[in-house]
Formats: structure tokens, C-alpha cells, sequence
């Protein structure tokens, strides 16, 4: 087993203590290793979903401008170095290795400590992101909020500008059980007079977030009302509207990723960038334009194949799921999917199966391989068959992708969904490493 195997082993096995919401454990980890985070400015992107998104359409706009840019991103699709990207280029696996050596020695001396506890999965992995951020002089990092907002690692930053993209039930266990409660802990990444920008439609989380923005003295602006958009045509190339931003009205923008929620990341990820003019970082109107068209990250509505059409989409949640349903019916209506799914164990799986359902005709339940998460696929297909769809179980998410292209026709349909997981999965069908700024169609697997 090669190093980097060893190291990336002994990370995802860190999973195995599980994780506490606090910021104590962080803080002295981030300490022991020279407090990196306070060495490169950082724009900070929460919310329920859209976050990756969000964070690369940033990321590729300012790396248009020429900075250097860092992103932070989660999960990976196919390796732990897509975590972390400076420049649309990821980690090595030898600085992986090498960063990694510094960070052990800190966790063990903080697992002898009665005060604090031994580092998890996600604190291993932030300070390794920032620690590498540092090492490389980034002028900014983008980083993508793990869970929640208020407790999470990421939210020892002080960001330029904080980005929340919209509000939807998730975690309630942990975040609590109303769009007010999860609102509350998502808004405490804005900081004390900072900037701040939200895309929630909710009436009941903006509430609240403009609340903790006014007690903190902090400007907040909303796509909706500040920012407003039209989607001028939508294809399989990608989508244009014209958007009137808070200094600017540009016609024609355009963003490669499909869906109109990806306008809406994208009016979001222009109001985040020229929010930086407040913090003395100027962004011409042609890198905004450039940025938006080449951001791309892999499994969101992406088309990876086009005789039969081939669509692998992450949705994680009912939010996302109904997401993909709108985007579907939108591009194809009234051509119904064969969908390959797979779902998480601690998802809400019932809600989930009832969007997907929604445009399916056939329903191919398999169960991916991460962290023996993966639901029984009996129980989905038994889900699917309650609304009425034909349903199989194939276990293996590859060998469920090659069932679903056996038993289709070229006007056909599959749709591969119900998790990062299982997208990671069968995109090693079509790609054996991911790509993070543009793409290629394969006609055939």
C-alpha cells in the first residue's frame, strides 16, 4: 500500500469517533501548526445546497482575474485531493502525504489532553486545506462550509465575504427541526461588519438571517431583491440570462452547468465577487463573464453520455431531489427516466423516491460501497413500486448503470442520482479522473 493509501485510510478511519459541533478543537489544532488560516483572505459559502457550486463559479471568476486562487470543496466524487484544488488543479498526493505527517503528531498530543479531543474527519481535513493554502501564498481561498455554520470548522475564518445560498430542512438532528432553527446556525458564518449575501426564498429563514446580519452590523444583500435575473434560454449547452447585480446589468451571461438553480448560484457567486470591491479587490465585467462559462464541477445534472442521454446528478436531500425533478421536466418533459438510484442511510429517503418518481418510468435501486451507508435497495425498490414504477434491484451501482443502458432505447433517458457516493461510482464509468474546469461527452460507455 502506497503512502498516500496509508494516509487517506487512516483519515476516512478517523470517521469512526464521529464529530462534535464546536470550535475549541479546531482552534488549538489550527494552533499547533501556526494558526495558517490567518495567513490568505477567504470568502466563506454555506447554505443547504448549491454550496460546491457556488464556490467554484467564485473560484473560476477570480481565477479569470488572475489571483491565485484556493477552493475547498466536499465531498470528493473519486479522490480525497479534489478537496483541494488552487487554480482548478488538486493537491498532490505527495503534499497530502507530507502536510499530513506535520498534522499527526498534533492530533495525538491533543487526544492526551482531557481538555480537548482527538481531531475528526472534517478538522483533519480543514486544517490540512488551510495549512496547504498557506504553504502556497493563495491570494484567496474559497472554502465551502462543512455542516451547519455557527460550530463548524471552517467558521474560524474571517472571511471577505460570507455567502449563504438557500435554507432547507437538513440535519435536523443536529441543526434542529424548523427552516428558523437551521437558519440561525447557517448565519452565524457572517461576521461582525462584514459583507454578506444571501439566495434563500424563504421568508422565514431570510427573517433570520437579516436579524443576526443587523446585529452584527453586517450588510447583507439577497438575490430576489438586490440581484434580480431572466433566464433567456436554457439547453443542454448550458443556460443565458441577463442579470441586474448590485453594480452592474449584464446581458448574456452565461453558465455551463445546467439548471436554473445554477442561475441562481451563479447571480449569487457575481454578488459575492463584487462585494470584494468594499475590500479594496476590483473584478473586470469580462472575468465575471469568462468565470461563470468555464466553472464546472462534475455530477451536477451533468450529461455524460448522449445516445442513450446519460445524466448524473448528486442530489443528496428532497430539496435536491426535487431540484433535479423541476430541472428534468424543464429539459425533457414529457419523456419519462429510467433512474438508477442509490440513497444514504440517515436520508430522508420516503420524500426523496416520491420526487424521483415523479419523472421515472423505471426505477433501478442499487447501494453504494461508502462507509456501509448505503440503504437496502429492497427498500427502495418497495418505495418505488408504492407510487406505481416499475422497480429492480441490481446491488452494485456500476452494474446497475450497464443494466439501465441494456434495457433502453436511444430516445431514452437515465438518470444516475441519490448521492454523491453514487455518483462517484458510476462516473468511474465514463472518466477515471475528475475534470474541474470544462468538459468532454462520451458517446458510448
Amino acid at each position: 500500500m502506497s503512502k498516500y493509501n496509508e494516509i487517506t485510510e487512516y483519515i476516512y478511519n478517523l470517521k469512526r469517533l464521529g464529530s462534535k459541533l464546536d470550535l475549541r478543537n479546531i482552534r488549538r489544532l489550527l494552533k499547533l501548526i501556526g494558526n495558517p488560516q490567518n495567513s490568505f483572505k477567504s470568502i466563506l459559502v454555506g447554505g443547504t445546497n448549491g454550496k460546491g457550486s457556488t464556490a467554484t463559479m467564485i473560484a473560476s471568476i477570480l481565477m479569470e482575474e488572475g489571483f491565485k486562487v484556493g477552493l475547498f470543496t466536499k465531498p470528493h466524487l473519486l479522490s480525497y485531493t479534489e478537496r483541494f484544488t488552487i487554480n482548478g488543479v488538486p493537491i498532490s498526493e505527495e503534499d497530502v502525504v507530507r502536510i499530513f505527517y506535520e498534522l499527526k503528531p498534533c492530533m495525538e498530543r491533543m487526544s492526551l489532553c482531557k481538555r480537548y479531543r482527538h481531531p475528526s474527519f472534517f478538522e483533519a481535513t480543514v486544517a490540512l486545506a488551510f495549512k496547504y493554502f498557506c504553504e502556497q501564498n493563495v491570494d484567496v481561498a474559497v472554502v465551502e462550509v462543512g455542516l451547519g455554520g455557527r460550530l463548524d470548522a471552517t467558521n474560524v475564518l474571517n472571511p471577505l465575504v460570507s455567502v449563504i445560498t438557500n435554507i432547507h430542512l437538513e440535519h435536523t438532528k443536529i441543526l434542529g427541526d424548523t427552516v428558523e432553527k437551521i437558519a440561525w446556525e447557517k448565519a452565524h458564518i457572517i461576521k461582525p461588519d462584514g459583507l454578506a449575501i444571501t439566495a434563500t426564498d424563504r421568508k422565514e429563514a431570510y427573517k433570520v438571517i437579516s436579524r443576526i446580519a443587523r446585529r452584527r452590523r453586517a450588510k447583507l444583500f439577497r438575490v430576489g431583491s438586490d440581484l434580480t435575473f431572466n433566464v433567456k434560454r436554457a439547453d443542454l449547452n448550458g443556460e443565458v440570462f441577463d442579470l441586474k447585480s448590485l453594480t452592474t446589468y449584464y446581458e448574456n451571461l452565461k453558465v455551463k452547468m445546467l439548471g436554473l438553480h445554477q442561475v441562481v448560484n451563479g447571480a449569487i457567486a457575481v454578488g459575492a465577487v463584487e462585494l470584494l470591491r468594499f475590500r479594496g479587490l476590483e473584478v473586470s465585467e469580462e472575468s465575471i463573464r469568462r468565470g461563470l462559462e468555464e466553472a464546472f464541477i462534475p455530477g451536477r445534472f451533468e450529461v455524460v453520455q448522449k445516445s442513450p442521454m446519460v445524466i448524473l446528478d448528486c442530489a443528496k436531500d428532497p430539496a435536491a431531489a426535487s431540484t433535479l425533478k423541476n430541472e428534468y421536466l424543464r429539459l425533457f418533459n414529457p419523456r419519462k427516466a429510467i433512474l438508477v438510484v442509490s440513497i444514504s442511510s440517515d436520508k430522508d429517503y420516503k420524500n426523496m423516491v416520491k420526487e424521483f418518481c415523479s419523472f421515472s418510468k423505471t426505477v433501478i435501486a442499487c447501494r453504494h460501497k461508502v462507509m456501509d451507508r448505503g440503504l437496502n435497495p429492497n427498500v427502495l425498490a418497495s418505495e418505488a413500486e408504492k407510487h406505481g414504477r416499475t422497480a429492480m434491484v441490481v446491488d452494485d451501482v456500476k452494474e446497475a448503470v450497464k443494466e439501465a443502458l441494456k434495457i433502453t432505447s436511444n430516445d431514452d433517458v437515465i438518470v444516475v442520482t441519490g448521492s454523491v457516493f453514487t455518483v462517484g461510482e458510476a462516473r468511474e464509468l465514463w472518466f477515471n479522473k475528475v475534470s474541474l474546469i470544462g468538459r468532454e461527452f462520451n458517446e458510448s460507455i
